[in-house]
């Protein structure tokens, strides 16, 4: 072991105590990981590339609690204490662990025998005097001199105590949940294999498949293994490496393995042999560690598949999908693998056979945690920040339709690395390796077919040039070619939004294969206990007097009843009131009970909703200052709860951040003079933004700090001044923060454009020159200070995305020729797309709208006469209120139908404004159901029947109250110059269309006769035409 090594002593500390008080916990709550151990033992000998390979739980904790391994070396840990046995070398690295919050005591083992033997018994005893229970690893394989010398020592010993497994209690204590930086370092080595696995060895593999050359499997192996050390493909990589990433840390745990030709093995130990790579089913599997934490991808390629492979291929997918859905906070692992197995067996039966029988296992230090492995007996719950390997897949195939006898049988995997949330659907680390049928299948065979087809339909007229033909056009104006080309756009618009509707079709069928939703879209409400006294002394003292008290402390009315002093919790009271009747004064408290068709804000569940209720009290007294006291006091007791109930659920969503780590040993990247928004308490004055190790820190003069993490940062943009007032960097968070005393999810820095010492109002005194030279100047340093504010800013910018480059933070710039007004609040504002968001900066409240978030979009109030139109945007989340942008103006309609096509977001559009909260309803009550009966087809407006835009404009005017209201209106106030008398003469005479036909003269002196005929000219409207 090298003079390199340090420690990190107050990760030591910190993760030893946490270890110690999980297992205290454990000790407290039924002893059901560690087995009520009383003292641990972790024995390590020496190293073994077996063991290097998987990382034994010994090596994890050597790992997790020093970041190093130390062969030969025992730990033995108690509640109190801990002690280390080892070489005289190692213990100089370890001496700094003395004197933390566990007391360390080291122990030396050097060539004195006598000093050897006292130090195995001081172990022992403190083993002894602990208890009879002694935690060790079950199948530790270690071995060595040193082990062999600690087993000879603690042989008799053993005897009179009781060894028992705690691999489950260092799984969960210690090694199944990762930290933020665990969770980084993770991150890393998934990154690394993503881009191994997407942007090399697909190459490699359509190389080889492409140009016919035989390679063998462990040749192709080969290569991706000496790739780990191209330092140039891993900085151009498209997966963003963190800047310090360093290619000496890499190494692999799994593979890299191909496999092909029928031949398959699906566990971790599989090896590439030297047959060659067949076109056919290829398997690719990779494993790398980073700084000790692992992670792990495979993929299925389809070379020429059939259909029976596709189908089983798309079901594969989906599965996977299932299972990395139903991974989340709090979920047995057991249910994980029989959902999915439940899944199999209802829609293809005939694959479980192909099954495996666990679809992954824990990951992170070990490769493998056997202790949270996936199938269908393991009881472990899943915990927010675990990092599982999902490994989902189907062995020996039997293929109906075989190419050549290699492709008798054929197997599927597919693999990814995921991170549990507490919310449902997991992080998938390896997302960037795409496993999509169209991304995984190559066709190779009908190529030539599919390139000579075309050329068979297009019939070409011999008599027309080439160059004629393509400059012949449909008509001969030329103010009408532009709409031609128009309506070209507008039917490839109209034929890629039927592909993307089809397509949220099939993924919303996928996603909700089974039933589910709210019962009738309403979130079942829990019953909750409330407990006003846990014992008889804690009553107010006033109660004695067998008065009622209002116990603001407790949230607790107490009523004398019977004699006896009876309390209630103020949620259990609906209202209090009092009148007046003659000398007395009534009190009235009414309850909450089932039945009282009460609204929905007050609606709650009961335990016993068939029980007896009392439904009111009723007290009475002469003294009426008292009960208009009480009542008061009640009704004030009533507001302040709901309001504190209001407040938690407003910030439940409020995240604490980790703390910021402050660069020390130089000065930290600086934007002075710029004011934040939302605005700290007091006067607004500037301050500066400081770009820290892992995240910005702003502070003003007066002290006051708003820092944000890079973890927590979901978009950054910059917008420059060009047509505003300020230069904008903006911070879009995934979790609100606290900002004085109002949560926030939104952080702008900024700084005014126009120079505020500059009087533009015309007020000082100018010196006029000819031609106005003085203004022409002042324009142009108008235009320097503005782009050079721009400048300053986007470097800025530039410089938070390259510090953050960890957390993939990249800078997002307004698209401000494709934004358009809008409301999405109260006020009309300029709304910008970007490349992931729709976004409005410049004047608060901000909007921020994450494209991959939405679902699809609908176009409201579209119709001929209306000079606006409405968006509502629905989301991913259906339990998410979808999102409006009222009061667009009609000339951008075309412009936001491109950019949502552009961003292959569906539309539709319609005639009326709809009720979301009835729809959004629906939609949560069942939403396997909804998409089973078309899911959004139901927006659509537009029909391919003949005559279809007639039927939609009527049924538009029909539908419309508004509308109808408008004609009625105008009937009133003016009459109408026809009547069904005159339409029926008039469509008489449409039907007889004579083809000789009259003059416009004639009509004219036919049609003034019938208005007179049929009394519906006016003289007094006559009158006033000739006037």
């Amino acid at each position: 072991m090298g003079d390199k090594v340090e420690i990190d002593k107050q990760a030591f500390h910190d993760r030893l105590a946490s270890f110690i008080g999980a297992w205290k916990k454990d000790q407290r709550s039924g002893d059901t990981l560690f087995g009520g151990a009383n003292s641990i033992v972790i024995l390590m000998g020496r190293p073994d590339d077996a063991a290097f390979t998987s990382y034994r739980k010994n090596n994890a904790m050597h790992l997790w609690l020093l970041g190093y391994e130390f062969p030969a070396t025992l730990i033995l840990l108690t509640a109190e204490k801990v002690y280390i046995v080892t070489t005289t070398k190692k213990a100089k690295h370890l001496e700094p662990l003395v004197g933390g919050k566990t007391p360390v005591e080291l122990l030396v083992k050097g060539k004195d025998a006598e000093q050897n033997t006292k130090n195995w018994t001081t172990c022992i005893d403190v083993i002894k005097a602990a208890g009879k229970k002694v935690g060790t690893i079950a199948k530790d394989a270690s071995t060595g001199p040193f082990v062999d010398e600690w087993n000879e020592a603690f042989k008799e010993p053993l005897k009179e105590l009781t060894e028992v497994d705690i691999s489950q209690g260092l799984s969960a204590a210690a090694l199944s949940v990762q930290d933020e930086s665990e969770l980084r370092i993770v991150r890393t080595a998934s990154k690394a294999c993503t881009s191994l696995m997407a942007e090399f060895f697909v190459e490699e593999m359509s190389e080889v498949l492409d140009e016919e050359k035989k390679v063998s499997h462990k040749q192709l192996s080969d290569r991706i293994d000496k790739k780990v050390d191209d330092k140039s493909f891993f900085t151009n990589a498209k997966a963003k490496l963190p800047g310090d990433f360093d290619t000496e840390q890499l190494e692999w745990v799994y593979g890299p393995v191909v496999q092909s030709g029928g031949k398959y093995d699906l566990k971790l130990s599989a090896q590439s042999d030297d047959t060659n790579l067949h076109a056919g089913t290829i398997i690719a599997g990779m494993g790398l560690r980073y700084k000790n934490y692992c992670s792990m991808v495979a993929r299925t390629y389809l070379v020429d598949p059939n259909k029976s492979q596709e189908s089983n291929y798309k079901f594969l997918l989906t599965l996977h999908e299932s299972i990395i859905s139903s991974a989340k906070d709090g979920m047995d692992l057991k249910e994980v693998y029989n959902k999915a197995l439940g899944m199999i067996r209802a829609k293809k039966p005939d694959m479980e056979k192909h099954f495996l029988k666990n679809v992954g296992a824990g990951i992170g230090i070990e490769t493998r945690d056997a202790t949270l492995i996936i199938n269908g007996k393991n009881t472990r719950k899943l915990s927010d920040g675990m990092t599982l390997c999902i490994m989902t897949g189907f062995s020996d195939i039997t293929n109906p339709e075989p190419q050549d006898k290699r492709s008798n049988t054929y197997s599927l995997l597919l693999m990814d690395t995921i991170r549990i949330k507490d919310s449902p659907g997991a992080v998938v680390f390896t997302n960037s390796a795409p496993s999509d049928l169209e991304s995984t299948s190559f066709f190779f065979k009908d190529d030539e077919e599919e390139q000579e087809s075309p050329k068979a339909k297009t019939k070409k007229d011999s008599k027309v040039g080439a160059v004629a033909t393509s400059n012949i056009t449909k008509t001969k104006l030329r103010a009408d070619r532009a709409k031609q080309n128009d309506e070209g756009a507008e039917q490839k618009r109209r034929e890629h939004q039927k592909e993307l509707a089809a397509k949220k079709q099939e993924e919303g069928k996928k996603r909700y294969s089974e039933a589910t939703g709210d019962q009738n879209g309403v979130t079942t409400k829990k019953f909750k206990r409330f407990e006003s006294y846990k014992r008889d002394n804690q009553f107010p003292s006033r109660v004695e007097r067998l008065e009622i008290v209002v116990d603001q402390k407790a949230s607790t009315v107490v009523v004398p009843i019977m004699g006896r002093p009876v309390p209630f919790h103020i949620h259990t009271i609906k209202n209090a009131s009092h009148s007046e009747e003659g000398d007395y004064t009534f009190l009235r408290i009414n309850f909450l009970s089932p039945g009282q068709g009460v609204g929905r804000k007050d609606d709650q569940p009961f335990e016993d909703p068939s029980a007896h209720f009392v439904r009111s009290l009723t007290f009475r007294s002469k003294d009426s200052h008292r009960m208009e006291d009480i009542s008061n006091q009640i009704t004030e007791l009533r507001k302040n709860i709901v309001r504190k109930e209001q407040e938690k659920k407003e910030m439940e969503d409020v995240v604490e951040q980790d703390k910021l780590i402050e660069i020390r040993n130089r000065k930290p990247v600086r934007l002075d003079n710029v004011f934040v928004r939302p605005g700290l308490d007091g006067k607004r004055i500037p301050g500066e933004v400081d770009i820290h190790q892992n995240g910005l820190r702003y502070k003003d003069h007066r002290g006051n700090n708003i820092d944000v993490l890079f973890s927590n940062v979901r978009h950054l943009f910059f917008q420059p001044c060009t047509h505003e007032l300020i230069v904008i960097i903006h911070v879009h968070l995934r979790n609100p923060i606290m900002i004085g005393k109002k949560k926030a999810k939104d952080v702008q820095f900024y700084r005014e454009a126009t120079d505020m010492q500059f009087d533009e109002t015309g007020n000082r005194k100018r010196k006029h020159r000819l031609h106005d030279e003085e203004e022409f100047e002042q324009e142009q340093e108008e235009r320097r200070r503005r782009a050079a504010l721009d400048r300053e800013f986007k470097g800025f910018a530039e410089k938070i995305q390259n510090a953050a480059n960890e957390d993939g933070i990249t800078v997002d710039i307004p698209f401000r020729e494709l934004g358009f007004n809008g409301v999405p609040f109260r006020s009309n504002v300029f709304m910008q797309p970007t490349t992931d968001c729709l976004v409005q900066l410049t004047e608060p409240p901000f909007t921020c709208i994450t494209l991959e978030e939405i679902e699809i979009a609908h176009l409201e109030r579209v119709q001929f006469g209306l000079k606006n139109f409405d968006m509502v945007f629905v989301f991913k989340d259906f339990h998410r209120a979808p999102v409006h942008v009222n009061t667009i103006p009609v000339e951008s309609l075309e412009g936001v139908k491109d950019w949502l096509n552009s961003v292959d977001i569906p539309y539709y559009e319609g005639p009326l404004n709809l009720n979301w909260g009835s729809i959004m309803k629906t939609v949560t009550g069942d939403t396997h159901a909804f998409f089973e009966d078309g899911g959004w087809g139901f927006l659509n407006n537009e029909s391919d029947d003949e005559g279809g835009e007639e039927e939609s404009e009527e049924s538009a005017f029909e539908m419309s109250d508004g509308s109808v209201a408008a004609l009625d209106e105008e009937s009133s106030d003016e009459e109408s110059d026809f009547d069904d008398d005159a339409s029926a003469d008039a469509s008489e005479e449409d039907g007889s269309f004579d083809e000789s036909g009259e003059d416009w003269d004639e009509l004219e002196k036919k049609a003034a006769r019938k208005d007179r005929e049929s009394g519906l000219v006016d003289e007094e409207v006559g009158k006033k035409r000739k006037r």
